[in-house]
């Protein structure tokens, strides 16, 4: 199983921006998808944005789209989440995760919540 290594983070003011990278061990053949969800304290998981590496496609989590970008380093199994104009309410840990079925459908986001991630977590807090 691939290991994923994360970094980015950190403390952000209301407005600002932050990037996450994570880092999949396996060879390119092994990784289908790879993104992020997050989770609050005292809140469910949520899916925040996911790519797949066959097709290039692209899902970010509605409350997200517009702010949020996630992006594939083509030469690596490493993707980036491009985080812009956070709000309070994006303070959360972001996990990492690979090989969850990229969801097309805010239906299909919901779904993929029961999705396990991988990543050992990023802490994001956005606060003044």
């Amino acid at each position: 199983q691939d290991q994923l290594v994360e970094s980015g983070g950190g403390l952000a003011q209301p407005g600002g921006s932050l990037r996450l990278s994570c880092a999949a061990s396996g060879g390119t053949d092994s990784v289908h998808t790879m993104g992020w969800f997050r989770q609050a304290p005292g809140a469910e998981r949520e899916f925040v944005a996911g790519i797949s590496f066959k097709s290039g496609r692209t899902y970010v989590g509605d409350s997200m789209k517009g702010r949020f970008t996630i992006s594939r380093d083509g030469a690596s199994n490493t993707v980036y989440l491009q985080m812009n104009s956070l709000k309070p309410e994006d303070t959360a840990k972001y996990y990492c995760a690979a090989d969850f079925p990229l969801p097309s459908t805010t239906d299909h986001a919901i779904g993929v919540m029961t999705f396990l991630p991988q990543g050992q977590g990023s802490q994001v807090t956005v606060s003044h």
